[in-house]
Order: C-alpha cells, then sequence, then structure tokens
C-alpha cells in the first residue's frame, strides 16, 4: 500500500490508471489488494511455474496475469514488465527500486521490533527478495543501536526458494544497499522445505518456505551467538504452496 500512495502524492498515478508487476508473490498479493482498495487495474508479470495458490489469490482481488517462460526466472519477468510500460500498457511502481519499499519498514517493522524487544534485539535475520525489508529494518535498527547484527539470506547454488533470491549484478534492486548489511548466509531448498514443515509441526507456525529458509539462517546465528535475540521474519504464509507437495497429506 505505501507504494500505490506515495505513487499517489507524487501525482505518478491516479486511481483507474493500470499498475504493472513483475512478482514472484507476496508483493503481488499486496499490491492486488491495494489496486483493489483504491480503484485501479492491476497487471502482474510473474514465471509460470509459481504455485496455483499465489496466483488465485491474486486473481481473487481482481488482478490479472502476463506468464513468463519458467527458465527465464524473474529477470525475464521483469524485463517483460519494462517492456509493457515503454509500451504504453500501465506504470510500473517498481518494488526493486521504490523507495517507498524500505521506507515502510523504517517507519513500520523496524520500531515495532525495537519496540517489541524493549531494545533488546541484537541480530536481525530477513530473507532477500526485493530486499526491502533487509534495508529498512537495518536502516532503523542501526540507527537505534549499530551494534546491531543485519544478516541477509539467499538461497544456495542451485537452490530454488520462492521469494528468495541471489540476483545477477545487473538485476540487482536499487533499494540494496550492501553496506547495511553485516553478514548473508546461504540456505538450501531441502532445509527451507524442511524447516518450513518443522515450524507448522513443531511451532503451530504455518509458514511459507522463504520463511522456512529465514528461519533455519537464524537458528545457525543462534549457535553462534551468546545471550542474543535474534529476530526473524516470518514472511509468507504456508497455505499458498499447498500444490507445491512441500507439506504433504
Amino acid at each position: 500500500m505505501s507504494m500505490v500512495l506515495g505513487a499517489e502524492r507524487r501525482g505518478e498515478i491516479r486511481p483507474g490508471d493500470t499498475l504493472i508487476e513483475a512478482t514472484s508473490g507476496n508483493t503481488g498479493i499486496a499490491l492486488a489488494m491495494a489496486a483493489a482498495i483504491r480503484g485501479y487495474r492491476m497487471v502482474l508479470v510473474m514465471p509460470e511455474h509459481l504455485s496455483i495458490e499465489r496466483r488465485q489469490t491474486m486473481a481473487a482481488f481482481g488482478a490479472r496475469f502476463v506468464l513468463t517462460a519458467e527458465k527465464g526466472g524473474m529477470e525475464l519477468a521483469r524485463d517483460t514488465a519494462d517492456r509493457m510500460q515503454a509500451a504504453g500498457e500501465g506504470v510500473i511502481l517498481d518494488q526493486f527500486a521504490n523507495p517507498d519499499n524500505p521506507l515502510a519498514h523504517y517507519v513500520g517493522t523496524g520500531p515495532e521490533i525495537w519496540r517489541d524487544t524493549q531494545g533488546k534485539v541484537t541480530h536481525f535475520v530477513a530473507t532477500m527478495g526485493t530486499t526491502g525489508t533487509l534495508m529498512g529494518c537495518s536502516r532503523y535498527l542501526k540507527e537505534m543501536n549499530p551494534a546491531i547484527q543485519v544478516v541477509g539470506v539467499q538461497p544456495a547454488a542451485g537452490s530454488q526458494v520462492p521469494g528468495i533470491r541471489k540476483w545477477p549484478e545487473a538485476y540487482m534492486p536499487k533499494v540494496f544497499e550492501r553496506a547495511r548489511v553485516d553478514r548473508i548466509i546461504e540456505v538450501t531448498q531441502d532445509e527451507s522445505e524442511e524447516m518450513a514443515r518443522r515450524l507448522a509441526r513443531e511451532e503451530g507456525i504455518f509458514a511459507g518456505i522463504s520463511s522456512g529458509g529465514g528461519l533455519a539462517a537464524a537458528l545457525k546465528v543462534g549457535a553462534e551467538a551468546e545471550n542474543a535475540v535474534i529476530v526473524h521474519i516470518v514472511c509468507d504464509r504456508g497455505d499458498r504452496y499447498l500444490s507445491t507437495g512441500v507439506f504433504p497429506a
């Protein structure tokens, strides 16, 4: 919603316009909801292999889709969205470059973490997609205490973890600032999926695969740290992955 409201304030969009966004899921769902609330048409560009539950959720909010080839990944989806905007088919809010993305976490998520841990947080762990959560929270938390360690989470080579990316340099999100991250931990697809299952089975938290990967990284941090207060972001729901077989009956 923050990207939509920000673009409205700047006069870049107005109700009735068509918005275009390349997405792998969560931001697309949020934008589809925001577009429905504010009166925009929403076109989401996404790789064809992503779970049907995410598409169904976006469609429920009235979004329509442009599906790109699986082998092209999110890079092809982003290129396709750029071509559509150049052809006058709509306006891209661009979650990968829009400063309103990390700003939402600087003014919202970061202060919430600081408040709820009573300023005792020592480590912050977040998966890297657009990197907006990581950037916004890092900026706020390090302003409050520069000693807080900020950890980004990426997929290991050969692993596909929905929502987590290791971007080629040409596609690195423009909102990303490497200096705001103290450490990057890689997680495999297998350990991300297993941790998602454990979260549901042992903690009653039905989270998505990227959340499992982030927790796997947070546990690695916890195994090394003493007297730590580690905050990890659970950024997705498990019911969006039921068709993938990650949660077998």
